[in-house]
């Protein structure tokens, strides 16, 4: 998506340019709240919402274009992002036109028992346990919200949202709760895991494509640059965030 959109917008106003997104998501993850910003020069009179969207694929939409703030990044000055995950236990599996975007899961799922260990895992934490690490980044995030639900169609709906997330931890938190609903582990096993430190192997990373990016949040103009301080500070046991 980045390259597609960098593309475009370094056609429409006639110089290189690079996008900073809020969310750099895994690979075949999707996003419907995605948030970007790039730095262009102040007489872009061509760049419109409309001209972006005939040039770019079919996959890819712009669904908002305006200027930003000053002090305004997309990633650094975010406070959360909200993902969902959906899975289907039903015995048929999931709607065929939905296939691409929910996961079947052959066993009935509790969700209440998910929910019940779900809510353990609030607050901030180090989720070392259910992250991929990269050298020198911390895996110290607040998880603010993390509760499931049925959809009108009866498909079960993780609503996830957190600071920030490390590479993979939506998906490797959905291995470690479904386990959970379908009873072959308790509701204090993902705790235990959590403060293992360490991944477990039964705690596996489900498949990126249920998974979606449906809102990013901000504060008003007046907090952008404390937030963005705040951010971009190495994260450690115990520090508050302010928002």
């Amino acid at each position: 998506m980045q390259g597609e959109l960098e593309a475009v917008l370094a056609h429409l106003v006639r110089i290189p340019v690079a996008l900073t997104c809020a969310g750099r998501t895994d690979a075949g993850v999707h996003a419907r709240g995605q948030v970007a910003h790039v730095d262009v020069p102040v007489d872009t009179a061509g760049l419109t919402m409309e001209r972006m969207n005939r040039a770019l694929p079919a996959d890819i939409r712009v669904v908002g274009l305006c200027h930003a703030p000053s002090g305004f990044d997309a990633r650094f000055s975010a406070l959360w992002r909200r993902y969902s995950y959906r899975v289907s236990d039903a015995p048929n599996g999931p709607d065929p036109l939905e296939r691409h975007h929910v996961l079947a899961w052959p066993r009935p799922l509790d969700l209440e028992a998910m929910n019940q260990a779900a809510a353990a895992l609030l607050g901030e934490h180090d989720f070392a346990a259910f992250c991929k690490q990269r050298p020198f980044a911390s895996t110290i995030r607040a998880l603010l919200e993390c509760a499931w639900q049925r959809d009108a169609t009866g498909t079960a709906a993780l609503r996830i949202r957190a600071d920030a997330f490390c590479h993979s931890m939506v998906r490797s938190l959905v291995g470690a709760l479904l386990p959970v609903g379908d009873g072959r582990r308790g509701p204090d096993w993902p705790g235990a895991v959590l403060a293992s430190g360490r991944r477990h192997p039964a705690a596996m990373v489900m498949p990126a494509y249920a998974l979606i990016l449906e809102e990013v949040g901000y504060p008003g103009p007046d907090g952008l640059a404390q937030r963005q301080a705040v951010t971009r500070s190495l994260r450690t046991p115990g520090r508050t965030d302010p928002g």
